[in-house]
């Protein structure tokens, strides 16, 4: 096979040990020289690692993505300049079975850098991996927030009080003033009632009704310990706002611009921006982002009959954030992405067709950071556009169907319809 580096090395990273092989090319010899050592991950052994390197002249170095091991030394080498640095996913670089040793691993990972073997991955600067950092822990919390919310709803219902029919939200003015009635020991129902708030005083009768059971010593106890975990929750995810809020002052530009796309509000915008930074041009096209963020299926492909395959795994923090986005966008009335997303579902269901906006959000994404531009929707006509033969003969059938005898003439001349749909 070529030789791609004449000078690389693989690190086979762990929790408390680096295990480093070098292959250094010799004049007039097909076979490299090796050189291994095992380096602590302390911040003295990175160290000592990066002088190694720079010792034997490396210039590629190629490391598994394994859990957040390998961090620290993407960072101090990075850090130190002059290295080519590779970040592999661990499923595409498996090595033969029988050959399992840390060593082999690292000699193994040095090959397949020398011969150009191992795939990068996507990794941003170090702005947007701090930035990443804030908007997965801000995900972490909101869901646990959720969670600490489904549960102190359980102990309400639990205690036959039904104010989760009642109130939309039952953490909002009103809901929180009755938790903390109860929270506190009231247990007339009335007085609960009379702390409703706007609207929500019309319902007081049936609110009377609601609050009517009484909460055991036990639960009122589990009510406030629940309330204080969402009530922390509540206050962390908004020191968390502010820092994000912060760090992407510099990016308002792409901000703006982000947004301009129907269902992307500032948190998915926060989130693409933190996953995929601003400079897009890792990723040769559209269709190649759309494979890596996990929203396009996979192939799955033999004896050449191509085969139901389920979407990739990719990258779920952008993923989910783009999911939400797409069903966010379904409600805007008057949208092309509506549009789309209805004529989906009828065909491959809600889902899917979910996942299939999110793809198309994904194009659009790519787009607008690439070219500067905001978002221009098509309209919800456009998918009648570009096929108004289709769209009149299927209108006629249904007047067929309705017991109508309908002729068609054709009044003006149609505008030309595109020649395909955009991404």
């Amino acid at each position: 096979m070529e030789v791609v580096a004449a000078r690389c090395a693989g690190l086979d990273v762990h929790k408390a040990t680096i295990v480093a092989c070098a292959l250094i090319a010799q004049e007039g010899r097909a076979r490299p020289r090796k050189e291994y050592a095992t380096f602590p991950t302390t911040a003295a052994g990175l160290a000592s690692l990066a002088a190694w390197l720079k010792g034997l002249g490396v210039e590629q170095v190629g490391m598994e993505a394994t859990g957040v091991y390998w961090r620290p030394v993407y960072a101090v080498l990075e850090a130190q300049g002059g290295f080519e640095l590779i970040v592999a996913n661990a499923q595409h670089i498996k090595t033969v079975p029988g050959r399992k040793t840390d060593i082999k691993d690292a000699e193994w990972l040095a090959m397949l850098v020398r011969h150009g073997l191992m795939r990068k991955s996507f990794i941003p600067d170090q702005p947007f991996r701090d930035l990443r950092d804030l908007t997965r822990y801000r995900r972490a919390l909101v869901e646990t927030q959720a969670s600490e919310r489904h549960r102190l709803i359980q102990v309400l219902e639990s205690a036959d009080i039904k104010l989760s029919g009642l109130v939309s939200d039952v953490f909002g003015l009103s809901g929180r003033l009755m938790l903390r009635a109860l929270i506190a020991g009231e247990q007339d129902p009335a007085v609960l009632a009379d702390l409703a708030r706007g609207q929500l005083r019309k319902k007081r009768d049936a609110l009377r009704e609601a609050l009517a059971a009484r909460l055991g010593e036990h639960q009122r106890r589990m009510l406030a310990i629940q309330l204080s975990r969402v009530e922390a929750a509540e206050a962390d995810i908004a020191v968390l706002d502010q820092e994000i809020d912060q760090r992407l002052e510099p990016y308002a530009e792409e901000m703006a611009l982000l947004i301009t796309i129907p269902g992307v509000d500032r948190v998915v915008a926060a989130a693409v921006v933190a996953e995929l930074g601003t400079d897009l041009s890792s990723f040769p096209s559209a269709e190649h982002l759309a494979a890596w963020s996990g929203t396009c299926p996979g192939n799955r492909e033999s004896a050449g009959k191509a085969k139901p395959a389920r979407a990739r795994k990719g990258n779920p923090h952008l993923k989910t954030a783009l999911c939400n986005a797409a069903i966010a966008a379904t409600r805007k009335k008057g949208s092309y992405l509506r549009a789309k997303y209805y004529k989906l579902k009828a065909r491959i269901g809600g889902g899917k067709a979910a996942l299939a906006i999110a793809h198309k959000l994904v194009v659009v994404i790519y787009h607008v950071l690439s070219k500067r531009v905001a978002y221009r929707d098509l309209g919800e006509d456009y998918l009648d556009q570009i096929n108004a033969k289709r769209t009149a003969q299927r209108y006629v059938q249904k007047l067929n169907a309705l017991g109508y005898g309908v002729s068609l003439s054709l009044l003006t001349r149609p505008a030309p319809a595109p020649q395909a749909e955009p991404l």
